[in-house]
């Protein structure tokens, strides 16, 4: 599931639809978040996100060995970095490579300006990626670990590694 998981998230990724993943690729996909989530990317947010969006390419293309500018990476090459560098070892790779872009998603989605997410707030994030079939409310009670009612930065990084380990079926960066 795992790998099933990672080669979704390739393809996500595959703006171009090239069989490749490239900093264009990456801008792109960034850009399309944050106007699915009804900001601009010119706003302070849309360059947040983009800025983290770049940040996970730029650490998949040191580990690939490749240039951060001109290279691309296969699904192949993406799926052992990733499986390598960010989920094997207890994750240890993950929160680094991943958070900058959960804090960027999150200040896209907190209307309230609180920092965290709400259970509507919850909603409007996976309505903005498409995310389908399935029970936000549910969800959203399964991933508050301490039931607050708030998911935290922390939470919802938690909750992407889940989702890529295949515990969890909520896909909070995309399909």
């Amino acid at each position: 599931m795992q790998i099933d998981r990672l080669q979704k998230r390739f393809a996500g990724w595959d703006v171009s639809g090239d069989g490749h993943i490239d900093h264009a690729d990456w801008e792109a996909e960034a850009k399309r978040m944050v106007q699915a989530f009804g900001k601009s990317p010119q706003d302070m947010h849309g360059h947040t996100l983009t800025a983290a969006y770049l940040g996970m390419w730029s650490f998949f293309a040191e580990k690939a060995g490749i240039d951060e500018q001109s290279g691309s990476l296969t699904a192949e090459q993406f799926t052992h970095v990733a499986e390598e560098h960010i989920l094997e070892n207890g994750g240890r790779g993950f929160q680094r490579v991943v958070e900058p872009a959960i804090k960027a998603l999150v200040t896209l989605v907190d209307e309230n300006g609180d920092g965290e997410v709400n259970p509507a707030e919850f909603k409007t994030w996976l309505d903005a990626l498409g995310v389908q079939d399935i029970d936000p409310a549910q969800e959203f009670r399964q991933l508050d670990a301490n039931g607050d009612g708030q998911l935290t930065v922390k939470d919802l990084v938690q909750a992407v590694h889940a989702y890529h380990l295949g515990e969890i079926d909520v896909p909070l960066l995309g399909h």
